[in-house]
């Protein structure tokens, strides 16, 4: 049964009073498709709803600030993890819980130390090498002997 609603106005005649004949999410659920009649004239129109997502910023070691970029985090982890047996959905499933993660923490910058924290945490629980890997560039371990203490910690978890 078609929804009265009374927030969006008419294209046509300015009215309030319009209806949801249909409504569909897009694949991948970035926006809602709806298709509306106004009650006042009978015009039919289609509206479109996307979330409106706030730009997180990452803070860099070096103090520079630069938009979060999804892509470039999974390029990360994808690096990690060549040939090793993980597949693009569980990269693409770190990314996403990732991502959430940082945005769920209301705040809108966040420090690249912090996720590359989260990386880390998520590779130790996926792939032991993918996460050595990953973790010798990001702690940037000074030599063998530091490289040698983080193989002895994975191996004591």
């Amino acid at each position: 049964m078609p929804m009265l609603q009374f927030a969006m106005r008419c294209p046509f005649c300015a009215s309030r009073e319009t209806r949801v004949l249909d409504k569909r999410d897009s694949e991948e659920f970035a926006s809602t498709r709806r298709r509306r009649e106004c009650l006042m004239c009978g015009g039919r129109f289609t509206t479109y709803e996307r979330p409106e997502i706030t730009t997180l910023m990452v803070e860099k070691k070096d103090k520079r600030r630069q938009p979060f970029d999804r892509a470039k985090l999974r390029a990360s982890i994808q690096t990690a993890c060549t040939k090793r047996p993980i597949s693009a959905e569980t990269i693409e499933r770190m990314v996403d819980q990732i991502d959430a993660t940082l945005r769920g923490r209301d705040v809108l910058e966040v420090s690249s130390h912090a996720i590359g924290d989260l990386v880390v945490e998520k590779l130790r629980a996926v792939d032991q090498v993918a996460y050595i890997r990953f973790a010798s560039v990001y702690r940037a371990f000074a030599d063998v002997s530091s490289f040698e203490d983080e193989l002895r910690k994975l191996l004591k978890t």
